[in-house]
Protein backbone atom coordinates (compact mmCIF):
# COMPACT_ATOMS: atom_id res chain seq x y z
CA UNK A 1 0.00 0.00 0.00
CA UNK A 2 1.33 3.79 -0.74
CA UNK A 3 1.66 5.88 1.97
CA UNK A 4 1.02 9.13 1.74
CA UNK A 5 2.66 11.98 3.98
CA UNK A 6 0.89 15.46 2.99
CA UNK A 7 -0.04 18.07 5.04
CA UNK A 8 -4.23 19.40 5.13
CA UNK A 9 -3.08 23.25 4.28
CA UNK A 10 -0.55 22.34 1.50
CA UNK A 11 -1.60 23.20 -1.99
CA UNK A 12 0.67 20.76 -3.65
CA UNK A 13 -0.54 17.84 -1.30
CA UNK A 14 -3.99 18.97 -2.41
CA UNK A 15 -3.00 18.27 -5.89
CA UNK A 16 -1.38 15.04 -5.74
CA UNK A 17 -4.05 13.67 -3.70
CA UNK A 18 -6.68 14.57 -6.02
CA UNK A 19 -4.62 13.43 -8.91
CA UNK A 20 -4.41 9.40 -6.98
CA UNK A 21 -7.95 9.23 -6.73
CA UNK A 22 -8.77 10.44 -10.06
CA UNK A 23 -6.60 7.45 -11.25
CA UNK A 24 -7.81 5.26 -8.77
CA UNK A 25 -4.30 4.57 -6.81
CA UNK A 26 -5.16 3.67 -3.27
CA UNK A 27 -2.92 5.21 -0.34
CA UNK A 28 -2.99 5.47 3.49
CA UNK A 29 -2.68 9.14 3.91
CA UNK A 30 -0.45 10.51 6.91
CA UNK A 31 -0.62 13.85 8.45
CA UNK A 32 3.21 15.29 7.94
CA UNK A 33 3.23 17.71 10.19
CA UNK A 34 1.33 16.15 12.71
CA UNK A 35 3.08 12.95 12.63
CA UNK A 36 6.51 12.68 10.70
CA UNK A 37 8.15 9.90 8.94
CA UNK A 38 10.55 7.79 11.82
CA UNK A 39 14.01 9.14 11.22
CA UNK A 40 15.00 5.16 10.29
CA UNK A 41 12.55 5.45 7.56
CA UNK A 42 14.12 8.44 6.77
CA UNK A 43 17.47 7.18 6.67
CA UNK A 44 16.64 4.55 4.55
CA UNK A 45 14.71 6.79 1.85
CA UNK A 46 17.38 8.70 1.68
CA UNK A 47 20.01 5.75 1.39
CA UNK A 48 18.42 4.22 -1.19
CA UNK A 49 17.72 7.06 -3.28
CA UNK A 50 21.18 8.99 -3.09
CA UNK A 51 21.13 9.41 -6.64
CA UNK A 52 19.12 12.54 -5.88
CA UNK A 53 20.59 14.20 -3.24
CA UNK A 54 19.13 15.29 0.62
CA UNK A 55 18.41 18.78 -0.97
CA UNK A 56 15.52 16.49 -3.29
CA UNK A 57 13.80 15.74 0.48
CA UNK A 58 13.92 19.33 1.68
CA UNK A 59 10.76 21.91 1.72
CA UNK A 60 13.48 24.11 0.24
CA UNK A 61 11.21 27.13 -0.02
CA UNK A 62 9.79 26.65 3.51
CA UNK A 63 9.89 28.52 6.56
CA UNK A 64 11.44 26.22 8.83
CA UNK A 65 13.93 25.97 5.99
CA UNK A 66 15.27 29.00 5.84
CA UNK A 67 14.82 29.81 9.17
CA UNK A 68 17.59 27.10 10.57
CA UNK A 69 19.53 28.14 7.54
CA UNK A 70 19.56 24.87 5.73
CA UNK A 71 20.94 25.61 2.47
CA UNK A 72 24.00 26.82 3.84
CA UNK A 73 24.13 23.57 6.20
CA UNK A 74 23.21 21.46 3.61
CA UNK A 75 26.27 20.40 1.85
CA UNK A 76 27.96 19.41 4.78
CA UNK A 77 25.14 17.73 6.12
CA UNK A 78 24.96 13.82 6.32
CA UNK A 79 22.03 11.69 6.06
CA UNK A 80 21.61 10.68 9.58
CA UNK A 81 21.64 14.33 10.24
CA UNK A 82 19.05 15.43 7.80
CA UNK A 83 16.96 12.44 9.05
CA UNK A 84 17.12 13.81 12.48
CA UNK A 85 15.76 16.91 11.37
CA UNK A 86 13.27 16.21 9.75
CA UNK A 87 11.60 13.50 12.23
CA UNK A 88 11.06 16.07 14.44
CA UNK A 89 9.85 19.07 12.15
CA UNK A 90 7.51 17.27 9.37
CA UNK A 91 7.37 21.26 7.88
CA UNK A 92 10.98 20.11 6.33
CA UNK A 93 10.44 17.86 4.05
CA UNK A 94 9.09 18.62 0.94
CA UNK A 95 5.61 17.15 0.03
CA UNK A 96 4.04 15.05 -0.56
CA UNK A 97 6.09 12.31 0.37
CA UNK A 98 4.88 9.03 -1.17
CA UNK A 99 6.09 5.93 -0.83
CA UNK A 100 5.74 2.31 -1.77
CA UNK A 101 8.35 -0.51 -1.16
CA UNK A 102 11.47 1.11 -3.44
CA UNK A 103 9.85 3.78 -5.24
CA UNK A 104 9.73 7.49 -3.79
CA UNK A 105 8.39 10.77 -5.08
CA UNK A 106 9.01 14.24 -2.98
CA UNK A 107 6.70 16.80 -4.26
CA UNK A 108 4.03 17.17 -7.34
CA UNK A 109 4.92 16.33 -10.67
CA UNK A 110 2.07 15.33 -12.97
CA UNK A 111 4.71 13.16 -15.17
CA UNK A 112 6.91 11.89 -12.41
CA UNK A 113 3.76 10.47 -10.79
CA UNK A 114 2.36 8.87 -14.01
CA UNK A 115 5.69 7.45 -14.30
CA UNK A 116 6.26 6.10 -10.57
CA UNK A 117 2.21 5.25 -9.37
CA UNK A 118 0.58 4.13 -12.33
Amino acid sequence: MIKFYGYARCSTSKKAEKWLKDHDVDYDFQDLVEQPPAKEDLVNWMTQHTDRGLRYFFNTSGQHYREQKLKDKLPAMTIDEAAELMSHDGKLIKRPLVVDGDKLTCGFKEDIYTQTWL
